[in-house]
């Protein structure tokens, strides 16, 4: 169920792979996506699957079809970061990042390729997730969940870089990796057979870093595992993992 699973002071947070799930082949198994072709019932229940194995206490009755305790959006490639005040509604906001100083709620972020990012203050207890594929990580999605973070209150701030194609996989055209490079020049890279490319992961890091951030890079290339999704290895066959995170109470911990 997990690739990632680490705790530091009142903060859990993980990021999945692909079992443990019930979806059918080619999601197989455990695929998060809020929208595709695979069963909507099993999409559900693998969702439900991952809160209450990752939240139980926040899961009071798992199977009585109440409202799970996590936080979605719909992730739009922007640099949009939604500050979660409560249980998110069945209406899900148009944003690439979400924010918030609550206990009491899973935040979750969805990815194939993507960068997924999850990140914490633990002593001032604000935590966050955020998606950067190419385009967000351009427009700087990484610095506006930091600055969100620190509007909230965060100081010390440490991200973890979660699964995401490598630079030596992502193939891009050479005037693409040109005009990307000009704008973040950590993510220039080269394919293994020797290709133009991009590595959106070290791009957002060294954007992470220069906000001050720690970074913890958990990363293993979605494209070359058989254990993650990848949208570049399998198309629209692709399912969808996560990064989840979330606080304990003060003093509970």
């Amino acid at each position: 169920m997990y690739l990632h699973r680490s705790t530091l002071g009142p903060v859990d947070l993980a990021f999945t792979d692909r079992y443990g799930g019930v979806s059918g082949v080619p999601y197989a198994e455990l695929n998060l996506a809020q929208d595709d072709a695979d069963d909507a019932s099993a999409r559900s229940e693998n969702l439900r699957r991952v809160v209450t194995d990752f939240a139980p206490d926040l899961v009071a009755r798992p199977d009585a079809g109440v409202a799970l305790p996590v936080a979605q959006m719909r992730q739009v490639h922007g640099t949009v970061v939604d500050l979660v005040e409560d249980r998110r509604s069945p209406g899900l906001p148009e944003a690439d990042a979400m924010v918030t100083a609550r206990p009491g709620v899973v935040l979750l972020v969805r990815a194939a390729d993507c960068v997924p990012v999850v990140l914490a203050d633990p002593e001032h207890q604000v935590i966050a997730v955020a998606h950067a594929g190419r385009r967000g990580m351009v427009d700087g999605i990484a610095a506006a969940t930091v600055s969100r973070m620190r509007d909230s209150g965060a100081s010390s701030i440490r991200a973890w870089i979660g699964p995401s194609i490598c630079g030596a996989c992502y193939e891009v055209p050479a005037a693409m990796q040109a005009e990307v490079g000009a704008l973040v020049p950590a993510a220039v890279s080269t394919t293994s057979w020797g290709t133009p490319a991009l590595d959106i992961g070290a791009g957002v890091r060294a954007q992470l870093e220069a906000a001050g951030v720690t970074v913890v890079d958990v990363a293993t290339c979605t494209r070359e595992s058989a254990d993650l999704y990848s949208y570049r290895r399998d198309g629209a066959a692709a399912g969808r993992h996560a990064g989840l995170i979330r606080l304990h109470p003060k003093g509970t911990r």
